[in-house]
């Protein structure tokens, strides 16, 4: 029976990732990237030549249990649309939680990786004919420059120490429809939020006393933008960098600066 004649027709089916995709590389939203071989900073890609990758994704677990089908799902949408486009899948552990990551886990995710097909080497950056350059990252590969950045947020007056506990943060957060209250450590001098961050890098304060806010605005309708916590103490054996280091930075302060590093193009 035919359908009624002002019935509007259902829209067809679209894929809306690789519609972006696709519409990036026409407009050419990311062809002034540079690589230099390997993730760095502007002053790491500065004169380096294009970048081959036609765009660069991720696949970016934490190391802290098994795989389960979600992430298969993942996998197979980032590795396979960078084959698909002429690109590259970085694998990246973001490793910023020590007390809950293993090399085991790190181990079993390479080999499901493997298991579903997909390999993270690519010839395309390779440094010379017939070979493959491998793109296998951590998050623990960038706490340094992570920790720089993070000073230079302080001198600029855009992260302070706090010293207020969890729970003090929480209660004076606000809630969806009023705004939180600033916290009395907020307008700390630079120059102490710099000496008292080092002194947590140093393991001179117990895990909770201290954390370091970005100084955003804690009246933002977006409760997670009200001064969030982006580093803290934690006294714990890292499965990478052993001791080195008595505080690791959040996610969500991690996650970017690694996808800028790495020059990942779509975040899937």
């Amino acid at each position: 029976m035919p359908a009624p004649a002002d019935r509007t027709p259902e829209p067809k089916p679209t894929n809306f990732l690789r519609n972006i995709i696709e519409r990036d590389l026409a407009q050419g939203t990311y062809a002034s990237r540079s690589w230099a071989g390997a993730p760095g900073g502007a002053q790491t890609q500065r004169g380096a030549p294009p970048d081959a990758a036609k765009i660069r994704t991720r696949f970016p677990p934490e190391p802290n249990g098994y795989l389960h089908v979600g992430h298969a799902k993942s996998i197979c949408l980032n590795f396979g649309l960078a084959r698909d486009y002429g690109g590259i899948c970085h694998l990246r552990f973001d490793d910023t939680n020590p007390e809950k990551e293993e090399q085991e886990f790190v181990d079993s995710i390479i080999d499901a990786v493997h298991w579903l097909g997909f390999r993270w080497e690519s010839a395309l950056d390779a440094p010379a004919p017939g070979t493959e350059r491998a793109h296998l990252y951590h998050a623990s590969d960038y706490f340094g420059f992570m920790y720089e950045a993070a000073q230079y947020l302080i001198r600029a007056g855009h992260a302070y120490v706090d010293a207020q506990s969890a729970e003090q943060m929480r209660a004076t957060r606000g809630t969806l429809t009023e705004p939180g209250t600033a916290s009395p450590w907020r307008e700390r001098p630079a120059e102490e939020s710099l000496r008292l961050f080092d002194e947590m890098k140093r393991g001179l304060h117990p895990d909770g006393s201290l954390v370091l806010r970005a100084k955003i605005d804690m009246a933002s309708p977006n409760i997670n933008l009200r001064d969030p916590a982006i580093y803290r103490i934690r006294h714990a054996e890292h499965h990478r960098t052993g001791s080195a280091w008595c505080v690791y930075p959040m996610y969500t302060y991690a996650h970017p600066i690694e996808d800028a590093l790495e020059q990942i193009t779509h975040s899937i």
